[in-house]
């Protein structure tokens, strides 16, 4: 299988969007589709327009910002995940993929002009001081965030480490504002961590860097010296929360559960551009049974993990469905200009299915004890509730889906869940009975 330089959008869009990096290129050539005569006058009216903002607007604009502004104008109005990186933006993802950079450890997009939690980073400055998926942040350091775009926001809230930022969190409608100090520090992605659960391997992949599939042998091979692979009765694979990563790893993660099949295939616009990637012969955990767990934040890269699983059957999916990130953007660097991050093909599992903004339907649908203070606020609209998304024609009625983790393993139902499939028992004897009660079941499914 080739080796692509592949990756998913982190903490600049929030949830994990597929990505191919592809060599520096010049946008013309003979290959080109022939613009029309409309489309060249056009252009010529936004020549016009470009000058007299250049030589009339009341004050003197950079130039070169507003070809920027421009440029990524065109791009983020095609969908939520396509847009313009500057030489800087560009530098910050491809750091990120390497898992380790600076910051405060959460992931973000952006909603209605503020910046929101999609998830933060476990033990991270962000997840210490207590930021919670779906929090608001209105402030940084009092300047509002309203009128700021992503890239601008995420800027403020970077800076040396050990320096200090304030935050200004809005958490649920009617709630007081809070703000949390938050001291900077070298992120650091430890993108796998396990644990044995008795006769159970936990394995929890909060990203797909350039570490993950490295650290996922490594863990298989320990929690089976440790478990005794006599005793060990199989493993939980904990995907939820999961925005993304490199897909190549995605693919690595799906191959050492497989033995053979496709993983994942990539449609774009012409047919000829399909690609297909399978799994190779050998499977690190000798057969052995596993359960995956997503929820509405995990997207993209866990999408592609847990539909290769489910459609092969080699693993049982539960919790709540995911978030339906199912599109693939390329990176195309612009020498020295910064880069475009352009949607070119949709994402399907082996059985062909897209999960463009409808995402992966658990096997089980198994849902948290919700605290009473966050009831209604737990449960992410996922893709289908980004403005501009890819439409699949079938997610207008989809209901949002919860994202909610216990901070406590003890209280974590879905992980309850997982171990008592893997031991052969009936699941409600490893579920609070307080999560089945109709007034605790957030997501209607």
């Amino acid at each position: 299988m080739r080796k692509l330089s592949l990756l998913m959008i982190g903490a600049a869009m929030g949830a994990g969007a597929a990505t191919v990096v592809s060599q520096p290129t010049l946008l013309s050539g003979t290959s080109a589709i022939a613009a029309s005569a409309e489309t060249y006058r056009q252009l010529s009216l936004f020549g016009d327009v470009f000058e007299k903002v250049r030589t009339d607007y009341v004050e003197a604009p950079e130039e070169a910002a507003l070809i920027e502004a421009a440029i990524n104008g065109m791009l983020t109005s095609l969908d939520p995940h396509s847009s313009y990186l500057d030489p800087k933006s560009f530098r910050d993802m491809q750091v990120q993929t390497r898992g380790e950079f600076g910051g405060l450890g959460i992931e973000v997009t952006m909603e209605e002009g503020l910046v929101k939690v999609v998830t933060p980073i476990d033990d991270t400055p962000a997840a210490k001081a207590g930021v919670l998926a779906n929090d608001l942040i209105t402030h940084i350091d009092g300047e509002e965030v309203q009128g700021l775009t992503l890239n601008q926001a995420v800027d403020l809230m970077r800076g040396p480490v050990n320096s200090s930022v304030d935050l200004r969190i809005r958490r649920g409608e009617g709630a007081e504002p809070i703000t949390v100090s938050i001291t900077r520090d070298i992120i650091r992605i430890r993108p796998v961590r396990w644990r044995a659960e008795d006769d159970v391997g936990y394995l929890r992949v909060t990203q797909f860097n350039e570490q993950t599939y490295p650290n996922l042998e490594k863990a298989i091979a320990e929690l089976t010296e440790e478990i005794g692979e006599e005793r060990l009765k199989g493993f939980v694979l904990d995907l939820r929360n999961n925005p993304g990563g490199l897909l190549d790893q995605a693919i690595m993660v799906s191959d050492a559960f497989l033995d053979r099949g496709e993983i994942v295939s990539t449609r774009g616009r012409n047919a000829a551009e399909t690609q297909r990637f399978s799994a190779r012969s050998g499977d690190l955990t000798d057969g052995k049974q596993v359960v995956v767990l997503v929820n509405g934040g995990s997207a993209s890269a866990s999408e592609i993990v847990a539909g290769a699983l489910q459609d092969h059957e080699r693993a049982t999916v539960i919790g709540t469905r995911s978030f339906g990130k199912g599109s693939v953007q390329t990176i195309i660097p612009l020498g020295g200009t910064g880069a475009l991050r352009l949607t070119t093909a949709r994402y399907y599992t082996p059985s062909g299915r897209s999960i463009q903004a409808v995402g992966i339907d658990p096997d089980t649908i198994v849902l948290q004890n919700v605290p009473e203070e966050l009831r209604g606020r737990d449960a992410v609209e996922g893709e289908a509730g980004l403005r501009g998304h890819l439409s699949n024609g079938e997610e207008e009625e989809m209901p949002a889906s919860s994202a909610y983790v216990p901070p406590d393993p003890e209280d974590d139902t879905q992980i309850a869940a997982a171990i008592a499939i893997l031991r052969g028992e009936r699941i409600e004897t490893a579920i609070d009975s307080a999560a089945r009660e109709p007034e605790a079941e957030t997501v209607p499914n």
